[in-house]
């Protein structure tokens, strides 16, 4: 199952374990990569997070390998936002060769810190949705209205 956003990554010799596939620490580099990537695409820059004075955390990963990589490979990491409630915010990434095959996954759950009061807000989605300059990217459609009811 592809993902809507995605980064393809070109693995490198010197990021290789002992086996000769990439190393376990390195597909949460790459996650990291495909994250910032994700929330610049859609408009949510690290200057527009700090500006409102506020920081993404990675809360929880959980990773589950399934082919290896080896030097040269290409890999694409998807992003999707694929659940969460209240504080939390479900991210979904998949790791594909370039034909689709499976190669990892990872399932995260991410906030939002407010970095004055260090606390985590209370609706990451509304404000990502109000910050992002493209919220259709994440997913994050705008909320229902309340006209009429």
């Amino acid at each position: 199952m592809r993902t809507p956003f995605s980064v393809r990554i070109q693995t490198r010799g010197y990021e290789l374990d002992r086996q000769g596939h990439l190393n376990q620490a390195v597909y949460m580099q790459y996650a990291e990569h495909a994250r910032w990537r994700f929330f610049h695409a859609a408009g949510l820059t690290q200057d527009v997070l700090g500006e409102a004075g506020i920081g993404p955390v990675l809360l929880k990963a959980t990773v589950r390998f399934q082919r290896e990589l080896q030097s040269g490979d290409e890999v694409d990491v998807g992003c999707v936002v694929s659940g969460g409630q209240g504080k939390l915010v479900e991210l979904m990434q998949r790791f594909e060769r370039p034909d689709g095959t499976s190669v990892a996954r990872i399932e995260a759950v991410i906030g939002l810190l407010d970095l004055t009061t260090r606390q985590l807000l209370r609706d990451p989605r509304a404000t990502m949705r109000e910050l992002a300059t493209k919220p259709d990217v994440l997913g994050l459609h705008a909320a229902p209205s309340m006209a009429g009811a």
